[in-house]
């Protein structure tokens, strides 16, 4: 039998009032994903659904017609591998509450819906704060609303989710 989402954040760590407290809603998994290309960085397959994934196409179409180049990084996530981030950090000795301030916890990461992308540039691969200082953040902050994209976790987020400047998410 499946654990529910209370019992594997019980079992992780993760406090019972998690989402409450974060204004982290828990997301609905996207039922269905199309392939936006493979991972700069690791060229595992980048998946969202049909209609973030036309978005992106045209956002990063966009993009490359000012001579800006997106490059996808990661995309659909399912709770199971949100779950294996979390133990193996764990493992590693980290603390849960340090985790979390990096990591949404499983259930409730926007990746679970198909429609957030982290995106890198052909000189900035890592998702860290860096990518902040690239071009094609720079481009991001001016025309990814044009698209239906936005930055999920800005500086000083309501969530306490530390800055991820690659980290966009595709609204409807």
């Amino acid at each position: 039998m499946k654990p529910t989402l209370r019992q594997l954040w019980a079992a992780l760590g993760i406090p019972a009032d998690y989402a409450r407290t974060r204004h982290m809603p828990v997301q609905r998994v996207a039922a269905s994903l199309v392939s936006v290309g493979r991972a700069a960085d690791d060229g595992k397959a980048v998946r969202l659904t049909p209609r973030a994934a036309a978005a992106w196409r045209r956002m990063r179409a966009a993009a490359a017609t000012a001579g800006v180049k997106l490059l996808p990084i990661s995309g659909y996530r399912s709770v199971a591998r949100q779950t294996r981030i979390i133990r193996r950090k764990l493992a590693a000795g980290e603390k849960i509450g340090d985790i979390l301030r990096l990591v949404a916890a499983p259930g409730c990461s926007e990746h679970h819906t198909g429609r957030a992308i982290d995106v890198g540039s052909p000189v900035h691969l890592q998702l860290d704060e860096h990518f902040a200082r690239t071009p094609e953040f720079r481009w991001l902050q001016r025309h990814a609303g044009r698209f239906g994209f936005h930055l999920s976790y800005p500086r000083r987020n309501r969530h306490r989710i530390g800055y991820e400047p690659w980290h966009w998410c595709w609204r409807a």
